[in-house]
C-alpha cells in the first residue's frame, strides 16, 4: 500500500524540482525584452540621475534596454506600489529609498505594502551625503557656533526639510534630542523652496543632497557647516559630521534596486551580479560620484541586513516622537 507520506514527499520533490528547472530556462533566456526601472520620484533629483547612469551601464550588460519610468506620488509610495503589485519576472525594477522601504511604512498605516515581504532587495548602490548648509553672510561660520547660537537662544534659528517624517528631518530630532538645542523647523514639499527661501534669507539653514550642494558652494552663496553622513566625506574632509558633535545624530540617504517578491531566484541572482559589477566598473564609479554619490555596492543578503538596521534605528525615535504622517 503506497504511504500518503510518501506520496506528499514525492510531490514536494517534483514540484521543487520543476521550479529550480524552470528558473534556471528562464535565467537561460533572461531579459528576453527591455526593462523598466521604476523611479518613486521626479525626475532631476538624485535617485534619477542614479536611475539613469545605473540603466544605461546594466543596459549594456544584460544586452537589453533599461528604461526609466518616473512615477512620483505619496512620497515614493506611489511607485513602489506599483512594482510590489508588478509581475515577478525581473522585467519591472525599483529605484528604492528610505521614504519608499524603510521611513515610510513607519511612519504611515496606509502603505499598501510590506516593505520586507513584498519585495525581494536585490541589491544597494549607493548613499548621497547631506550637507547642511548656511548663507556665507550667516553669522555662525562653523556647525558649533550655530549650535551655540541655537543654545543661547533656543528657538531663535530655524532651518528647513523637505518635510515631517523626511530624513533630515529625522536627523534634526535625533540631534535636538542628544544635544538639548532647539531649532525651529519649516517643512517644505521638497528641496528646492527650502534652497530658495535659504539663499532669500527666510530661513538660517537647509540640508542639500548631491552635487548640487558643491555647486552653491563653488558660487560663494551658501556655506557648509556639517554633514549628515556617520564620518566626514572623502571629498569633504574639512567638512565635519554632525555625529561628531552629538554622537548617534547621522542618516544615510540611501539608493537601492529591489524586485517584487516572488522574482524567479535565478533572475534575482543574474540581476544582482550584474548590478554590482556595474557599480564596480570605473565608468559607473566615475559617473556616480560626479553626481555626489557615494558607491556603496552590497549584494542582496548585506542589503537586507542594512535595511533591517535602519528600521531598528529609525522605528523607535519615530515612535518616541509620534511622528505620523497619515
Amino acid at each position: 500500500m503506497l504511504d500518503v507520506r510518501t506520496l506528499r514527499t514525492g510531490s514536494w520533490l517534483i514540484f521543487c524540482l520543476f521550479t529550480l528547472l524552470c528558473g534556471s530556462a528562464l535565467a537561460q533566456t533572461y531579459p528576453a525584452h527591455p526593462i523598466k526601472l521604476i523611479v518613486p520620484m521626479a525626475a532631476g533629483g538624485p535617485p534619477d540621475r542614479t536611475a539613469r547612469l545605473l540603466a544605461q551601464r546594466l543596459g549594456e550588460a544584460l544586452k537589453q534596454p533599461v528604461v526609466v519610468e518616473n512615477k512620483a506620488g505619496a512620497g515614493s509610495v506611489l511607485g513602489a506600489d506599483f512594482v510590489a503589485k508588478s509581475a515577478p519576472d525581473g522585467y519591472t525594477l525599483l529605484i528604492s529609498n528610505p521614504p519608499s522601504i524603510t521611513l515610510g511604512p513607519l511612519m504611515s498605516s496606509r502603505v499598501p505594502y510590506d516593505p520586507v515581504k513584498d519585495f525581494a532587495h536585490v541589491a544597494m548602490i549607493g548613499i548621497f551625503p547631506m550637507y547642511f548648509m548656511v548663507r556665507t553672510d550667516h553669522p555662525a561660520k562653523s556647525f558649533q557656533e550655530f549650535l551655540s547660537m541655537a543654545k543661547a537662544k533656543p528657538g531663535s534659528l530655524s532651518y528647513g526639510s523637505s518635510g515631517i517624517g523626511s530624513l533630515s528631518y529625522l536627523i534634526m530630532e535625533r540631534l535636538q534630542q542628544i544635544d538639548g538645542v532647539k531649532i525651529t523647523h519649516v517643512a517644505y514639499k521638497g528641496a528646492t523652496p527650502a534652497i530658495s527661501d535659504l539663499l532669500g534669507g527666510h530661513i538660517d539653514a537647509t540640508f542639500i543632497a548631491d552635487l548640487s550642494a558643491m555647486e552653491f558652494v563653488r558660487s560663494g552663496k551658501l556655506r557648509m557647516l556639517a554633514t549628515t553622513t556617520e564620518k566626514r566625506v572623502p571629498g569633504v574632509p574639512d567638512v565635519p559630521a554632525m555625529n561628531e558633535f552629538a554622537p548617534g545624530a547621522f542618516g544615510d540617504l540611501w539608493y537601492g534596486v529591489s524586485a517584487p517578491a516572488r522574482t524567479p531566484q535565478a533572475v534575482l541572482d543574474r540581476l544582482q551580479a550584474e548590478i554590482l559589477s556595474s557599480i564596480n566598473s570605473p565608468e559607473l564609479q566615475s559617473g556616480l560620484t560626479g553626481i555626489g554619490m557615494t558607491p556603496v555596492p552590497r549584494g542582496s543578503g548585506e542589503f537586507v541586513g542594512y535595511l533591517q538596521n535602519e528600521i531598528r534605528k529609525w522605528g523607535p525615535i519615530i515612535k518616541a516622537n509620534n511622528i505620523k504622517v497619515d
